[in-house]
């Protein structure tokens, strides 16, 4: 049977491996934890930066799809227009020109036939001036249009790419931190931490009592002799 300062220190040595066990475990389990954390975080970033890239090239795209088909639509508008007056100015000429031969033919001249000629004069311009209106009207309702197109990319872009959360170094550390000292209590309450038969209650000052006891074993409860010849006399 081993003297007990020895079997005390074998306790405490065995307690100290299964609690640097424990401590590692916990360590472990906390740097995996972190690192988990930071990985995850990195990943959902670069996932979602690709995302607000794939969106920002279809938002872009359906801005210039948007504005290539009002700027079409301006421009056969003012091609409309232009035919228009162009028509306008044909069928004044002729009207013109019919009206002198009329009146030729009649034997009308002077005054009558230059007031007949400003009537279609006049006519022709208030036609002219109606189709300019309108294309005026259209352009102004076309850079409305316009303006809200760029007002509807600007807002669908800023909420595309909106600020993506960095990576948390620090609170991934925290953590992993708090995770490995919840893994150190747990295994320390399961009696991870002890040896075998040991309590809780071992520490060296335990081991320094017993170191004590045994230093005085065979000096305790022993008769005292004044003399070694006279012990059996």
């Amino acid at each position: 049977m081993c003297p007990p300062v020895f079997a005390a220190i074998g306790t405490a040595a065995g307690a100290s491996a299964a609690s640097a066990a424990a401590v590692g475990a916990s360590i472990s389990l906390g740097v995996a934890s972190a690192g988990l954390q930071i990985r995850g975080q990195q990943i959902q970033a670069k996932t979602q930066r690709k995302a607000q890239e794939n969106a920002s090239k279809v938002e872009r795209q359906r801005y210039l799809n948007e504005v290539s088909s009002l700027r079409s639509q301006q421009a056969q508008e003012q091609v409309a227009m232009a035919q228009k007056l162009q028509s306008n100015k044909r069928r004044a000429r002729e009207a013109r020109a019919t009206a002198r031969v009329s009146a030729g033919e009649a034997g009308v001249a002077g005054l009558s036939v230059n007031a007949l000629m400003n009537d279609l004069t006049r006519k022709e311009a208030m036609y002219n001036n109606s189709v300019n209106t309108q294309a005026q009207m259209l352009d102004v309702r076309r850079e409305i249009s316009l303006r809200d197109s760029g007002l509807g990319f600007t807002n669908n872009m800023l909420r595309i790419n909106r600020p993506i959360e960095e990576v948390n170094y620090a609170g991934a550390l925290v953590s992993g931190a708090q995770t490995g000292l919840s893994t150190y209590g747990a295994l320390q309450g399961s009696g991870f931490g002890q040896p075998s038969g040991s309590t809780s209650g071992t520490s060296m000052k335990s081991v320094a009592k017993l170191s004590q006891k045994s230093s005085n074993m065979g000096m305790l409860d022993l008769p005292v002799y004044k003399s070694p010849f006279k012990a059996y006399s």
